[in-house]
């Protein structure tokens, strides 16, 4: 797959090695794949801890807690419709996606509930954000939801890492 998106990881957890790193640009980059972007795009992502996580959704959203990720869109996008050349910032030509927190600590912990690998699991939860960061949303019980699930497993099945 050519690397048309900038992605950089920064990591604030211990254990994130580089092929941890290039798995999670890899997922975000099959998602933005499987939406039709083809435009060049950033997406800033942190791995790290429950105690980083917890911090960052406390400040964001008020929630005292820590969670399995979190995604900050830069845009307002809408599921279905991929970011277009007037979004790409002038100095960098990159269209700028948002931010992306995964923790780390999480990821490892879900990975052994649900039975499958910490590789998996991070892939997913890269997904899960990119796919918030392009407009998708979940926060319904609804055609939302099922929505945001189908295109999750696609970019899974591509990535060939299914449950």
């Amino acid at each position: 797959m050519r690397k048309t998106h900038f992605i950089p990881v920064a990591t604030q957890a211990s254990g994130v090695s580089e092929r941890v790193k290039a798995l999670l640009r890899r997922a975000i980059r099959t998602a933005l794949s499987c939406e039709g972007v083809t435009l060049p795009c950033e997406v800033d992502v942190l791995v790290t801890d429950d105690r980083g996580i917890r911090k960052l959704n406390r400040l964001q959203r008020g929630v005292d807690r820590p969670t399995d990720v979190l995604s900050f869109p830069a845009l307002e996008l809408q599921a279905g419709a991929p970011p277009t050349a007037a979004d790409a910032e002038a100095g960098t030509g990159l269209i700028p996606l948002g931010d992306v927190a995964i923790s780390y600590e999480r990821a490892a912990a879900q990975a052994k509930e649900y039975g499958h690998s910490r590789s998996r699991e991070l892939a997913y939860l890269a997904v899960h954000a990119t796919l918030h960061l392009l407009g998708y949303d979940h926060m319904d019980e609804g055609a939302q939801k099922a929505l945001m699930r189908a295109h999750e497993e696609r970019v899974m099945t591509e990535l060939e890492l299914k449950r």
